[in-house]
C-alpha cells in the first residue's frame, strides 16, 4: 500500500471518460495534480452527491492543474450506464475509473476484501507522482468536495513556498506559517 511521501506506482487502467471507454495510464498525468475520488459503487445513494459535487467543482480544480479520477469496482460499462441513466452523474467530465479487481483500490488501501468495494478515499498527489494527502472513511459518511479542492490549494501553496506550512483550515490568501528552526524536527 502507497503512504503519503511515497511515489505512487504507474497504473494504466480501464476508464469511462467522454463518452468512451478507453485505457488511461497514470503517468499521463505526470506534471499535473492528481486527484483520487475512491467511492463504494455505481447507482447507490452517498455516491451520485459527492460526485455530482465534484463534478460542479471541476473547472477549479482544472485551474489549479489538476485531474480528477473517479474509481469504483464497477466496470467502465457499469459508469457508462450510469452515466447514461443519472442526471446527477451526466455532469461528470473527468475519467471514472474501472476497477474492478480491486488491485489499484488495494495499492491505495481502500479495498473492503469482504465486499468486493472500496471504501470512500480521497487522495491527491502531486505533479512528480508523490502522495500528498489521504482520506479514508466509512462508506456511510460522505465527504466534502470543498474541503478535498481546500486541501488541493494548501499542498499546492507548501510545495510553492518551501519551509512554510498551512495551519487548520487555511484557505488561499490567508497567513501560513514558518515554522522556527527548534520546530523544523517537529513538523
Amino acid at each position: 500500500m502507497v503512504t503519503v511521501g511515497q511515489k505512487v506506482p504507474d497504473f494504466e487502467i480501464q476508464a469511462y471518460h467522454a463518452g468512451d471507454i478507453q485505457w488511461i495510464r497514470s503517468s499521463d498525468y505526470r506534471g499535473k495534480w492528481i486527484v483520487l475520488i475512491f467511492y463504494p459503487a455505481d447507482f447507490t445513494f452517498v455516491c451520485p452527491t459527492e460526485l455530482e459535487e465534484a463534478a460542479e467543482l471541476y473547472e477549479e480544480f482544472k485551474k489549479l492543474g489538476a485531474e480528477i479520477l473517479s474509481v469504483s469496482t464497477d466496470t467502465a460499462y457499469v459508469h457508462k450506464a450510469w452515466h447514461d441513466q443519472s442526471p446527477s452523474i451526466k455532469k461528470i467530465k473527468f475519467p471514472m475509473v474501472a476497477d474492478p479487481t480491486g488491485n489499484l483500490c488495494r495499492t491505495f488501501g481502500t479495498y473492503l476484501e469482504d465486499k468486493g468495494l472500496s471504501l470512500r478515499g480521497s487522495f491527491i498527489i502531486d505533479p512528480d507522482g508523490v502522495l500528498k494527502t489521504v482520506e479514508i472513511h466509512d462508506n456511510s459518511i460522505g465527504r466534502s468536495g470543498q474541503e478535498l479542492l481546500r486541501k488541493l490549494q494548501a499542498a499546492i501553496f507548501v510545495r510553492e513556498n518551501r519551509g512554510e506550512v498551512c495551519p487548520a483550515s487555511w484557505r488561499p490568501g490567508k497567513q501560513a506559517m514558518k515554522p522556527s528552526l527548534d520546530q523544523v524536527g517537529k513538523i
